[in-house]
């Protein structure tokens, strides 16, 4: 180890917790789903005259001039009047498709029958127009109706609908009422969301709040009219003259949230499901937090960059040597991933002999034996550079994210750099799914808690980071805030931090007080800190 030139402490929040020999889930359970978003497309329009770009985007979507759409008019009362006209004529002006036909019928019976369901197996896109949504789902929710459109969505086809046939596209579905809303139960198009429209025009959003407010977990999205949302995957694009309010219910420790989005303005499902789940339950950061260590095994954490090679050896030699099994993640790199991995050529020039790269990313694979195995004989972890939220979405909840946690219990070594030295964090730095620019994304707040009560960023004096940095411990004081430079590395063995590298380490909490700046302490190379000390004095 390098000769220490000065030890330093950071000032615990609470009294050290640190569970030895005791078993512990390292991460509360919360509802899983998919953080690929939906299967197909969805247009979601809110009522109105409708901008022929729209449409447009409808046809592309459903397959340009071979699409083959359905229209199901049933929200309408006119329907059922000989005079209604146009329904199938329409999408010839806006383009041309292979096919367009009608479906319609009030009766469930009908809409079971096998005859019925033939124009939805093979359509490339379905769409329902506006007039009262109840009536869509009193003749087609639970019948066989509703399986084909899901099948449609599976097989990459496009579901999109105006007023009414927005409104249907949410299980948890407002049928009218205002600001009381009477619910009733659409189709599940749209997951863990409920539908308004004609928000701003008829002043919609008194009732889609209370809705929320009454339905813990669920996003809401308000269309305004003349404007459509467009969910691709997990992908939320608005298209249209007016905007989209996304809206979330307060939480324990959150204010009610509004977004609205114009547009060309994006957004991502996967993360506001995440908020709107994560606000359900108990605050987080939680209030009190345990002091930072690990109670076996170490973690390297670096800041990105060309780490020196002495960092390298030394998260060897912590894994037991040259042979023991080492395990890298490459998760965080964007698709698709190179065939040469960095990570595994830089730990094998440092001299390991037995790197195993695990890119896997779907929950199937991640769950699978040959997976599950290589992780419980590591000894070494390391998580690559990228974009930290794949990490997220690729282990979170899964059977792999214990065995995790069970690589630092039997005294192994967990690692990263840039990506992977912020998951390593309580609470996620720079999480969001949409960018780096923001330190603080609700939704992809939570790290995987190996080195617990701080938040880690990286690249730090590089990316001029540290405004950011005490932006997030002035918001969440309880936390201690860790900025790591490039080619700079820190060895947290129990409550102890060793800095290796050619530049920093800088530590921000809300009782750190460093120069005129009164920001942060930093610390250069064989420094160490220690997270379960003594306060560090105001006028040091």
């Amino acid at each position: 180890m390098r000769p220490i030139c000065r030890t330093l402490a950071i000032a615990p929040f609470v009294a050290l917790i640190i569970a030895s020999g005791v078993a512990r889930s390292a991460e509360p359970h919360r509802e899983w789903f998919d953080p690929a978003g939906i299967s197909g497309k969805l247009l979601i329009c809110g009522g109105g005259e409708l901008p022929a770009r729209v449409f447009l985007r409808f046809r592309e979507l459903a397959g340009g001039a071979d699409a083959r759409i359905v229209a199901i008019p049933t929200a309408s009362h006119k329907i059922d009047e000989p005079t209604e006209k146009g329904i199938t004529e329409f999408w010839t002006d806006h383009g041309g498709v292979a096919s367009s036909q009608m479906l319609h019928t009030r009766s469930k019976e009908v809409a079971n029958s096998p005859e019925f369901i033939k124009p939805l197996q093979d359509a490339t896109g379905v769409w329902f127009g506006g007039g009262l949504q109840a009536r869509i789902a009193d003749a087609y929710v639970g019948t066989a109706i509703e399986r084909e459109l899901e099948a449609l969505l599976d097989r990459g086809g496009v579901i999109g609908g105006t007023s009414a046939g927005a409104a249907i596209q949410s299980k948890l579905m407002i049928a009218s009422g205002n600001p009381e809303a009477v619910l009733k139960t659409g189709f599940d198009l749209l997951p863990g969301s409920v539908i308004d429209q004609h928000f701003s025009q008829r002043e919609r959003k008194p009732r889609l709040v209370r809705v929320l407010k009454e339905h813990a977990g669920y996003v809401g999205f308000g269309i305004d009219e003349s404007t459509a949302l467009l969910v691709d995957g997990r992908d939320l694009e608005v298209i249209g003259d007016n905007i989209v309010t996304i809206c979330l219910a307060a939480g324990e420790d959150r204010e009610a949230l509004e977004l609205e989005l114009k547009e060309k303005d994006v957004a991502d499902l996967t993360a506001l499901r995440r908020a709107a789940r994560d606000r359900s339950g108990p605050a987080f950061p939680p209030r009190d937090m345990k002091t930072p260590g690990v109670a076996n095994g170490a973690l390297i954490i670096g800041g990105g960059g060309r780490l020196p090679e002495e960092v390298m050896t030394k998260f060897i030699e912590l894994a037991g040597g040259p042979d023991s099994l080492i395990v890298v993640f490459p998760t965080a790199s964007a698709d698709p991933l190179p065939k040469k991995n960095s990570s595994e050529r830089m730990i094998r020039e440092a001299g390991a002999t037995n790197v195993v790269v695990l890119p896997q990313r779907k929950r199937a694979d991640v769950e699978s034996d040959e997976f599950l195995n290589r992780l419980k004989s590591a000894r070494g972890v390391w998580f690559g550079g990228g974009r930290q939220w794949r990490f997220v979405d690729a282990y979170e909840n899964t059977k792999a994210f214990e065995l995790l946690h069970d690589v630092l219990r039997r005294g192994g070594v967990i690692g990263g750099s840039s990506a992977g030295a912020s998951i390593q964090g309580e609470y996620l730095a720079r999480g969001s799914p949409l960018g780096n620019r923001e330190i603080m994304a609700e939704g992809y707040e939570r790290g995987f808690n190996f080195l617990p009560g701080v938040a880690i960023d990286q690249h730090f004096t590089q990316r001029e980071r540290l405004p950011d940095m005490m932006q997030l411990v002035k918001r969440f004081p309880q936390l201690i805030g860790l900025g790591v430079d490039e080619a700079t590395a820190i060895v947290v063995q129990k409550q102890s931090a060793l800095v290796i590298g050619v530049n920093q380490v800088h530590i921000a909490n809300s009782t750190v007080r460093s120069g005129e700046n009164n920001s942060a302490i930093s610390l250069s190379n064989g420094q160490v800190f220690d997270f379960g000390g003594s306060p560090i004095p105001p006028d040091r």
